[in-house]
């Protein structure tokens, strides 16, 4: 296999990995929320917020992946090497 071939199966793999942790540590994270606002409906607001926030650092994990990959496919700063120009 060629090394561009390389990179674009690794860009695919680490999207897909990156997508499902980040998927899970949402479903958990949402879990534990409205289990909280559950036990304590008077502390709702505050839970909600801290949740957005954490969710919004989960989803930049999933971004940022997503953003070296298409780097990688796209811009490949080593194509000048291996292709040998």
């Amino acid at each position: 296999m060629s090394y561009f071939t390389w990179c674009i199966i690794v860009a695919g793999f680490s999207t897909a990995i990156a997508t499902l942790g980040c998927g899970i540590g949402q479903g958990i994270g949402v879990y534990k929320a409205v289990e909280g606002i559950s036990r304590n409906p008077g502390a709702g607001t505050k839970i909600m917020v801290s949740m957005a926030i954490g969710l919004a650092f989960i989803e930049a994990l999933a971004i940022y992946v997503f953003v070296v990959a298409m780097i990688t496919l796209m811009a490949n700063p080593f194509t000048q090497i291996v292709v040998g120009k």
